[in-house]
């Protein structure tokens, strides 16, 4: 019964894997990884984790390996008798102290010149002061009119309405799409000033490589260089608990070519010059996704 029950086991593996189900499987297991990102930045710290997680994986299977050798081939009933003497050794107890610390050093090294590269802000080609709110971002161009307001789109706030009845799952992007995209353009080191006007909130967005706390009363800064072929949209969240809509406060970056950019730039401060006193550059339409 075993042995059929094995076989219809191996059967179903097989038809799996030629069904494709295998690969598909892998492609989920790279989901719960970091990602590679876009940015210089991001793919250095991906290399600094992998590089780690090779190193805890190596260290997993001589520990265990050990330990189950051990337990093999020095059992009892194999005529073992065990050591109550314990006869201390000074040259293993250096071995496996010396071991662990050059382990430590060999990470932190590199991990110490990453930290300086990300903290590196100076000689930025564009400067964009973000303020948190809640539950929403602001998004001031440097040396321009243009101030955009980006907050939850319609979509997913209508969906997320209690007894809305909208099927979540057929809303593109719920939670994750906003009302107006914070534009940037690829191949120039783009600075963030990053606050808060009420309570701390945190901008994230893995795929830049950035995660930076806003502190009400204190500026943090942060830059990024999105590679020149990695236009796209890129969606983060606010990761401190801000409150009550801390769930409902996405980031959707659009990164574009700088000629792009320049161009929409221009329409942007163009509107807000055209505007009535007192009406702001991000009440022109935006792009809700």
């Amino acid at each position: 019964m075993n042995r059929a029950r094995l076989g219809k086991l191996a059967g179903t593996v097989w038809l799996a894997a030629a069904a494709g189900a295998v690969p598909a499987a892998a492609a989920d297991w790279g989901r719960i990884n970091l990602p590679r990102g876009v940015t210089n930045v991001s793919t250095r710290i991906y290399a600094l984790h992998m590089m780690a997680f090779w190193i805890c994986v190596g260290i997993g299977v001589v520990v265990f390996g050990v330990m189950i050798w051990s337990l093999i081939f020095h059992r009892k009933s194999r005529g073992a008798v065990p050591d109550v003497a314990m006869v201390h050794s000074t040259k293993v107890e250096v071995l496996w102290t010396a071991i662990p610390v050059l382990i430590l050093v060999g990470m932190a090294i590199p991990a110490a010149r990453l930290l300086v590269r990300i903290n590196n802000n100076t000689d930025s080609q564009l400067s964009i002061r973000v303020n948190g709110f809640q539950w929403g971002w602001q998004y001031k161009y440097v040396g321009t009119n243009v101030s955009i307001i980006s907050k939850l789109s319609l979509s997913s706030d209508a969906a997320s309405m209690l007894d809305s009845g909208i099927n979540v799952d057929r809303v593109p992007h719920y939670l994750l799409s906003v009302t107006h995209q914070l534009v940037v353009p690829v191949g120039e080191k783009i600075r963030l000033l990053i606050t808060s006007v009420d309570v701390v909130h945190s901008w994230w967005v893995p795929d830049l490589g950035v995660k930076k706390d806003a502190i009400p009363g204190f500026i943090n800064q942060a830059s990024f260089i999105i590679n020149p072929s990695k236009t796209g949209v890129y969606r983060g969240q606010c990761t401190e608990l801000c409150g009550r809509g801390h769930a409902f406060m996405p980031i959707v970056v659009r990164a574009v070519t700088p000629a792009a950019f320049k161009a929409w730039l221009k329409r942007k401060e163009a509107a807000g010059k055209s505007a009535p006193a007192g009406a702001s550059a991000s009440t022109s339409p935006g792009v809700s996704t």
